[in-house]
């Protein structure tokens, strides 16, 4: 089977890896090798270099081809075109194409920087030298990590956000107005509804009539699936690719995956249903589980960045409640050292959180909230990570951790998985990685990761 991926990307990287075995041909529009998106903000502030992120991949046997744009699908002959003029085959088509960045539509904003793919991270690198101050357009996750890039560097920045609180989508105003003070002690001021209606490479006009001058613009106003291609082509596209449950685009000789893909109402745009959706495809084609189907992971969004710990999971909504369920809204929160934590619980059972500064407890409610588990019955252990009686909760002790928990939420690698690694003769966290990928991600389950591996030394010395 011939099989043609369009874009290298992480989620057309991975897909390609699971099917290194078969006839794969990857046609990616930018000039690198895959990365790791998520780390592009590390890369801003200084603490990788970009090669430091490059995705190491068995993709297509050596058929990857860079730099290289599709320009059409010719679905009657099974064929691409690409903008050098080449044509592939296929058998069966997978579309990666991602996202791009938006940038409203405002006077002058075209002058601004980007932040979405390595070629915008090397742009700001180059932009950067010798400024001392930056502007950010977009208080969102994607602009809330440019910042922090920014402000690792040294720079004075400032955040500029249309909305009343940050990252709506996952925050609510109380864990915003506690992430805004924790961004002002690492040098960030964030201005709140605040609309810009011009812009240039160095300033932003506002509504009220304010103008903000920095030596440089950055523009993180969210991203958009990139379906252009695929409306072209003549598929069903709404927000995004419109696919099944076994991702299958109108098209059944074509699959969507990633940012692209919109499965039911929703686009994903983060790498763990991208990478889940990778390995489904993969074994419909591999012919492992030719009717496998996508189940969306509970998505759980992680901002952890040196001195930002932030995760958020499910709906703080509880006006979603109907009179048959018993819902709990508690929350803590304490401005000055930058503590937040907020659960929202219905029927004994995790609907929503968000935990924000240094929580023993964030890595057990992730837990119970991905595996839909009970909540204890000392609902303060949750919050604040300790008993009643006032003795630390441990959480985290590999001892207590169940098999089935999940360590990485980005590759759905469980604490099981890793004890048999070990127990298999992986002994080494490369080897770790290598055979499950945990830590490929965003990164932020390696302390847990190194955690398990130290009790399972511990217990073999013992």
């Amino acid at each position: 089977m011939r099989i043609v991926v369009v874009g290298n990307g992480m989620a057309g990287a991975r897909v390609a890896t699971e099917l290194s075995t078969m006839d794969v041909t990857v046609l990616g529009a930018e000039n690198h090798q895959a990365y790791n998106r998520i780390l592009l903000s590390s890369v801003l502030a200084g603490k990788h270099r970009p090669h430091d992120i490059s995705i190491v991949s068995g993709s297509a046997g050596g058929k990857a081809r860079l730099g290289v744009t599709v320009t059409s699908i010719d679905r009657a002959a099974h064929a691409v075109t690409t903008d050098s003029g080449e044509r592939h085959e296929y058998d069966h088509l997978v579309l990666a194409t991602g996202s791009r960045a938006i940038v409203p539509p405002l006077p002058g904003l075209d002058e601004a920087l980007t932040f979405r793919t390595l070629d915008d991270c090397q742009r700001i690198l180059e932009r950067m030298h010798g400024a001392g101050t930056a502007l950010v357009l977009g208080g969102g996750l994607l602009g809330l990590e440019a910042a922090r890039g920014l402000a690792g560097r040294g720079l004075k920045v400032d955040v500029v956000h249309a909305v009343g609180h940050l990252m709506e989508r996952q925050l609510d105003p109380s864990a915003s107005r506690v992430l805004e003070r924790t961004l002002t002690d690492l040098g960030i001021t964030v201005h709140l509804n605040a609309s810009a209606v011009a812009a240039g490479a160095d300033r932003l006009v506002l509504a009220d009539g304010r103008v903000l001058s920095a030596d440089l613009v950055v523009v993180a106003c969210g991203v958009r699936p990139e379906t252009g291609l695929a409306l072209e082509a003549g598929l069903k596209v709404a927000r995004g690719i419109v696919v099944d449950e076994r991702l299958r685009t109108s098209d059944r000789r074509i699959s969507a995956i990633g940012d692209c893909a919109q499965v039911g109402d929703e686009v994903s745009g983060l790498v763990a249903p991208a990478w889940e959706q990778a390995r489904v495809v993969a074994r419909q084609l591999t012919g492992i589980e030719p009717l496998a189907v996508y189940s969306p992971p509970a998505p759980v969004t992680r901002l952890k960045a040196a001195g930002i710990d932030l995760a958020a999971m499910g709906s703080l909504h509880t006006e979603d409640s109907d009179d048959t369920d018993d819902t709990e809204d508690l929350y803590f929160q304490d401005i000055s050292s930058g503590t937040y934590a907020r659960l929202v619980i219905r029927n004994e059972r995790v609907a929503g959180a968000v935990m924000l500064g240094d929580n023993p407890s964030v890595g057990k409610v992730i837990q119970l909230f991905d595996r839909k588990l009970p909540v204890p019955l000392d609902r303060r252990s949750l919050l604040l990570g300790r008993s009643l009686d006032g003795g630390s909760l441990e959480v985290d002790s590999p001892a207590l951790m169940p098999a089935a928990a999940t360590v990485c939420q980005c590759n759905s690698v469980t604490k099981g998985a890793l004890v048999n690694c070990w127990r298999s003769g992986q002994r080494m966290l490369a080897e770790v990685v290598e055979r499950t990928r945990a830590t490929t991600g965003c990164g932020s389950c390696r302390d847990t990761v190194e955690g398990i591996m130290d009790w399972l030394a511990r217990g073999e010395a013992a």
